[in-house]
């Protein structure tokens, strides 16, 4: 805080104190029931705040969002709050969060995804290029060893790494396409083999 901040600050906490010290001197008879609406008003306070601050878990637990359901031939991944899917796939043994992009052409990985599964980006060519909603992005090929959603693993599964800033992993079609019917249905996605 500079110079101005500071006495910005100083000069609101001098008119909160007064104008606290004008209402408890005209107020003093009920000072007891004053002091308590006080302390009302300050725990209402508190308590919108906490319940902003913890809105997310608070509809989490009222209404839990139901979990992916896998059978011998399928996989069935509930519809997320916001309106998409989205799969924690194993890729090399590692677990990592995908955004379901049936409109995207690739896997896409971020560039800490692609680091935690193990992959040197200082040794990456970003040779390519992509076009995405923010525009042009450099993008570098990538094969992952194995990747594995429920009981089902494919194994040499081409990938790329984007050199530009990315929320999430996108699970595009080069890996949707290894499944014989990518549906939606009641609200949920369904892959089957």
């Amino acid at each position: 805080m500079d110079g101005t901040d500071v006495a910005s600050v100083l000069y609101l906490a001098l008119l909160g104190a007064a104008l606290l010290f004008w209402y408890f001197t005209h107020h003093r008879a009920n000072l007891g029931k004053t002091v308590q609406q006080a302390a009302a008003w300050v725990f209402i306070f508190i308590g919108v705040i906490a319940v902003v601050g913890l809105w997310e878990d608070i509809r989490g637990t009222v209404s839990p969002s139901s979990s992916m359901v896998v059978t011998e031939e399928s996989i069935r991944v509930p519809r997320g709050p916001d309106g998409h899917y989205y799969l924690r796939l194993l890729v090399n043994d590692t677990p990592v969060e995908f955004l379901v992009d049936t409109g995207a052409s690739q896997v896409v990985l971020t560039n800490g995804d692609a680091r935690r599964i193990g992959v040197d980006l200082d040794n990456l060519n970003f040779f390519g290029r992509a076009m995405t909603a923010n525009g042009e992005v450099r993008i570098a090929p990538v094969e992952l060893d194995t990747i594995t959603l429920g009981e089902f693993e494919d194994r040499g599964v081409t990938a790329w790494v984007n050199e530009g800033q990315m929320d999430r992993s996108l699970l595009g079609m080069t890996y949707l396409n290894r499944w014989a019917s990518v549906s939606i249905a009641d609200g949920a996605l369904v892959l089957t083999r």
